[in-house]
């Protein structure tokens, strides 16, 4: 008897210790945090990855892209997502391009207006134009819609748009997400944002630039100019924590996947 229940003890401890080591790996995965424009891909590259390698655990957060490579750099997260290029100190980090995106200036499809001067778009986000009727619109109050500070698409398109010395209109609605910049201003006639093309769809109408459209082939030809890249950042000598996800990621499957959802290959890719 006594047998019987040390044999069940250490089948116990086997059992308990198998589950740990399970639970250890699942804990100790690969967080991915930061752009809430890269995030959406991300998440979904990290399905088809874990797919292929369901022992392997990606977890995907947002926060934007300055959080996420504050992430990286302290340690909370393997791979920081940015929607921007790095600047300063943060040169330091390992810079991994996994995409080209295209920030388009997105319309109520309502609205009449489909094309705008660079010019003219800097002067609507910087509140020097306030109504339509001055871009060959109705006569209505543009209503300005933005992202937070933090957000790699708004340090973008303050870098691509307005310069350095020209700043985002400070009665602009803000918000946090492109998700959140899309659903504002579909429901509101009156209303302007940007959001990564990527993301456009039925519910929004973008808005050609200098005549040109916000289109993969106008982009890759060189003639549509508001191209920022999507980047993974790592801290030097991590490289080999996430290594197989990034390499996932660059690989032609991946980077079919995001082709197929409106992104280009990076910088020099083919």
């Amino acid at each position: 008897m006594r047998g019987a229940r040390l044999v069940l003890l250490v089948c116990f401890l086997c059992l308990a210790s198998l589950a740990a080591t399970g639970c250890a790996r699942r804990a100790g995965g690969i967080t991915v945090a930061g752009s809430t424009s890269v995030q959406p891909f991300a998440e979904m590259l990290s399905e088809g990855y874990t797919a292929a390698h369901p022992e392997e655990h990606v977890s995907v957060q947002g926060g934007g892209s300055s959080a996420g490579i504050e992430a990286v750099t302290s340690g909370a997260a393997e791979v920081g997502m940015s929607s921007r290029e790095l600047k300063g100190d943060e040169k330091k980090l390992v810079r991994v391009e996994i995409a080209r995106d295209a920030i388009a200036v997105v319309g109520n499809p309502a609205n009449p207006v489909r094309n705008l001067t660079t010019e003219q778009v800097r002067k609507i986000f910087s509140g020097q134009i306030r109504n339509w009727s001055e871009v060959g619109g109705p006569d209505r109050e543009i209503h300005v819609v933005t992202r937070e500070e933090g957000s790699g698409t708004r340090g973008a398109f303050q870098d691509l748009v307005l310069g350095k010395d020209v700043d985002v209109d400070p009665g602009a609605l803000v918000q946090d997400s492109n998700g959140a910049v899309r659903q504002l201003v579909s429901s509101d006639p009156n209303a302007i944002g940007y959001i990564s093309l990527g993301l456009v769809n039925e519910a929004v109408r973008a808005i050609s630039l200098d005549g040109v459209a916000p289109t993969a082939e106008h982009v890759n030809a060189g003639t549509y100019k508001l191209v920022r890249p999507f980047l993974f950042v790592l801290r030097p000598g991590s490289e080999s924590s996430a290594a197989g996800f990034i390499q996932y990621v660059l690989s032609p499957e991946g980077q079919r996947s995001l082709a197929h959802e409106g992104l280009l290959s990076p910088s020099g890719g083919k």
